[in-house]
């Protein structure tokens, strides 16, 4: 009664998925094409892979909604590693608070960071994203759709026609007009038609378990799930094109205290947060190394496994019940000292305070 009147959770659900979980890479699930063998397939040798993508040769990575939440927390874990970045969101004003953010860390990292303004379900935006991406970055690695949107959690029926309309364009759009862009970049580069793969992209949809197991809005995981059936086919159209060394690959970082998850959130599913949710930054720092290590077409990369999930609300139980780390038993965010929440919770990442004028010139070589 618990379990299912707190979150939706559903034991049941574990056996539905036959994803296999590959040797040592907690949270690297084989894709599509591996899950019907006989057995297990190993992971390539990494030295093939690592050597393009985890060496001192830095990476050029394009990442989605990175004005904030995991999006921003992403950027800063491929900064710190010294990868170089173009980052996107919505409005001018997100950018320049994000990369202004970021460039403190360029220095340290030696990778540099850039920023424009994108709306991913335009396409006449994502167009420019590519060429922006490609002046800066000179060789795009990774491309991570990370945007989206959700919509009011409701009825189906009275959810109004704008929301649904902008959660397709960010979610769906989004996700398929970055796929092409990216594409059309990496076809072009090096290596594009030679395995093992030395290009990814990457989708942040639902896994299987995710759709059947959580209490998300029609909306949400109506759109995040269509991208798993994206990725599968995207696979297939690129092996028939011979195109080996491009890898497409879903992402689920989980439950990411965000917009995204406690927008109209329950008192009673933020107590289960504190048992299965993380601050963005802390999924951030899992999923980075992950994705840097990819060395398969189509791996998904995953935060949160079925049975790490299985026993995190095992151990997390008091937490749960009675209130914890995140949030107390009516529900309300537990707030460390010095740091700053929203009203709906999520901890705020970026100061108000924003010294831009180095972006101008930047932005103005673009428009």
């Amino acid at each position: 009664m618990l379990r299912k009147s707190l979150w939706g959770f559903s034991w049941g659900g574990l056996k539905q998925d036959h994803q296999i979980l590959l040797p040592g890479h907690t949270g690297i699930w084989q894709g599509a094409s591996q899950r019907h063998n006989a057995g297990p397939t190993r992971l390539q040798s990494r030295t093939c892979f690592r050597a393009s993508l985890s060496s001192a040769t830095p990476s050029g990575v394009v990442v989605t909604g990175a004005s904030k939440g995991l999006g921003f927390a992403l950027a800063q874990e491929f900064l710190k590693q010294g990868d170089n970045l173009v980052i996107c969101s919505r409005t001018q004003e997100g950018v320049d608070k994000a990369v202004a953010s970021l460039r403190g860390l360029e220095n340290a990292s030696g990778g540099r960071v850039h920023g424009l303004k994108c709306n991913v379900g335009a396409a006449e935006d994502v167009e420019k994203l590519s060429v922006f991406a490609q002046e800066k970055l000179g060789t795009v690695h990774i491309w991570l759709n990370n945007a989206g949107q959700v919509t009011s959690k409701r009825l189906l029926a009275d959810v109004p026609i704008d929301e649904i309309q902008s959660a397709v364009s960010c979610n769906v759009l989004g996700s398929l007009f970055g796929s092409r862009a990216a594409v059309q970049l990496m076809r072009e580069q090096p290596g594009a038609r030679e395995g093992p793969p030395q290009y990814h992209i990457l989708n942040f949809g639902f896994t299987d378990f995710g759709v059947k197991n959580t209490k998300s809005a029609t909306t949400h995981k109506a759109t995040k799930s269509s991208l798993m059936w994206l990725t599968r086919a995207l696979l297939d159209e690129l092996k028939e094109a011979g195109l080996l060394g491009i890898g497409v690959h879903n992402c689920s970082p989980g439950m990411v205290l965000t917009d995204l998850l406690l927008k109209d959130s329950t008192p009673s599913a933020r107590r289960f947060f504190n048992a299965l949710a993380e601050e963005p930054e802390t999924v951030a720092a899992g999923l980075v190394p992950k994705i840097k290590e990819l060395s398969l077409r189509d791996a998904s990369v995953n935060y949160l496994t079925p049975f790490g999930a299985v026993s995190k609300i095992v151990t997390g139980l008091p937490q749960i019940v009675q209130g914890g780390r995140f949030f107390d038993k009516e529900g309300k965010r537990v707030q460390q000292p010095g740091a700053e929440y929203a009203e709906n919770g999520v901890r705020v990442q970026l100061s108000e305070k924003v010294s831009a004028p180095e972006l101008h010139e930047e932005r103005t070589q673009v428009y």
